[in-house]
């Protein structure tokens, strides 16, 4: 496959087909990364209750340890496509060493410090009895995956920002195939092998992020699919590394932010029991497929942002963030029907237990509705951090989460003492009012420069040997003036 025919030129043509066909790549692939955990709790729940309140306890715990990751990729997708946009490929690509390193550094820190911390951090979500000991078993090994998943998520950015979504994909679906095939083998012990029950779940998803991982990375140096890694790149570039860390810092502490919330509010339902926590785990999960979609519409967004404005075109730009926050909202409030009629056949594909499943309908009658909000904020976010206004992006997820959603819940479930209900009416809540606040800033405000630099060098040349330098780029700002 060609450079020509992997890319996306954002720039030109007609925006809803091309913005689809930046985006149904990545539609495909976190809907894929999504079977990961669907499989897991499919097979986690032929175990039992316990194991499933393990596993739903775990979960926004991983990407507690993963939010790093997303200021890197964050960073990593601005630079890239903005650099991409105004005709510099050769910093683009040295861009993709810098962020290789900074993924390596952070996952390895990250998953030395959660394993040293386990045992408090299980206790303190409030896991006991057995609960504990499954969910430190599923832990144990889902830090020692952490620094795979963090290379991987730099392979898929890096590539986006270049307008590639498709090679990461078929990489996804290789990956995700191979977890769900051997989760039954060692979650329950087919064919002869250890049934691990929820380690084995953990064990799986490693094995397949390994793999990921390192074809990720060949397919990088090999540089025939969209954006290439060079080998002199992965030395530390201290100024291009800055820039990367002061774009990345605000989604890093988004994705903190973000993260922390949903410990939070999983500590919150695991403080009315296993039942409840059951619950809110398979739901979650079903929720977390409309978050990939509007999450994946909103990476091609910020993609299309980032070329646009790289290329000089603001108002294009603009326009990649409407038609993008529609149409997702659009699908998100079709998909919210269909199971706000069907709750009770969504919960019974997971577990059999009849009280897990009413607690679930509940849920989905109050949250499900609201779905639409979820996705148009996740696209505005993108939007703004495909300009590098990531602090805009940052601040919207502290008003949904810790403004609106954490004090809302705390309010309602144990103040007012409505019970688990009050929780989920938060979460409704919340999206609703931080969509609004999103769209209010991105209509009133939104973003007037990019935050590449503008001088050429060196760096902007094509590669050794090229005959004609690159011309520099239209002046669209820099760091030192970004917008907010």
């Amino acid at each position: 496959m060609s450079r020509g025919d992997s890319r996306v030129d954002m720039t030109e043509g007609a925006i809803g087909p091309r913005l689809a066909r930046l985006a149904w790549p990545l539609v495909a692939g976190n809907l894929l990364q999504t079977a990961y955990n669907l499989a897991d709790m499919f097979w986690v729940g032929r175990v039992g209750s316990n194991a499933v309140a393990a596993v739903s306890l775990m979960f926004p715990t991983a990407w507690l340890f993963v939010s790093t990751a997303m200021g890197i990729t964050a960073a990593a997708v601005a630079l890239v496509s903005q650099n991409i946009g105004a005709g510099r490929e050769r910093r683009a690509e040295r861009v993709v060493g810098q962020t290789v390193i900074l993924a390596v550094a952070g996952g390895l820190f990250l998953a030395v410090l959660g394993f040293s911390i386990r045992f408090p951090l299980i206790d303190l979500l409030g896991a006991r009895g057995p609960v504990f000991w499954k969910a430190l078993a599923y832990a144990e090994v889902m830090f020692v995956t952490i620094p795979f998943t963090f290379l991987f998520f730099a392979f898929r950015a890096v590539l986006r920002g270049a307008g590639d979504t498709r090679t990461a994909m078929w990489l996804v679906l290789v990956s995700a195939g191979l977890n769900v095939l051997i989760d039954p083998f060692l979650i329950l012990g087919w064919a002869g092998f250890p049934a691990l029950g929820v380690q084995g779940a953990a064990i799986a998803t490693l094995i397949s992020r390994v793999i990921a991982a390192g074809v990720g990375v060949a397919i990088l140096l090999h540089g025939g699919w969209g954006i290439k890694l060079r080998v002199p790149d992965l030395w530390p570039d201290v100024g291009l590394l800055q820039k990367l860390v002061d774009v990345g810092y605000p989604s890093t502490l988004d994705g903190l932010a973000r993260s922390l919330a949903a410990v939070t509010m999983v500590g919150l339902v695991a403080r009315f029991g296993a039942v409840p926590t059951a619950a809110y785990g398979i739901v979650l999960r079903y929720q977390s497929i409309s978050w990939t979609v509007s999450g994946a519409v909103g990476q091609a967004t910020a993609t299309g942002v980032g070329q646009n404005l790289g290329a000089g075109a603001l108002d294009r730009s603009r326009r990649v963030t409407r038609t993008g926050a529609l149409g997702t909202m659009a699908v998100l409030a079709v998909a919210s029907v269909v199971v706000f009629l069907f709750p009770e056949a969504a919960m019974g594909i997971f577990i059999d237990d009849p009280a897990v499943i009413a607690e679930g309908t509940t849920m989905f009658t109050i949250v499900a509705p609201f779905w639409a909000f979820f996705g148009g904020l996740m696209v505005v976010q993108g939007s703004f951090r495909g300009a590098g206004q990531t602090r805009v992006a940052f601040l919207l997820s502290m008003l949904s989460r810790w403004v609106v959603r954490i004090p809302l819940a705390v309010a309602l479930a144990f103040v007012i003492g409505v019970g688990s209900i009050g929780l989920y009416w938060a979460m409704a809540v919340s999206a609703f009012v931080s969509f609004l606040v999103g769209a209010g800033w991105f209509l009133v405000r939104g973003w007037s420069e990019a935050v590449i630099e503008t001088e050429a060098d060196g760096d902007d040349e094509e590669a050794a040997g090229s005959e004609a330098e690159v011309e520099p780029a239209t002046d669209v700002g820099s760091f030192d003036s970004e917008v907010d």
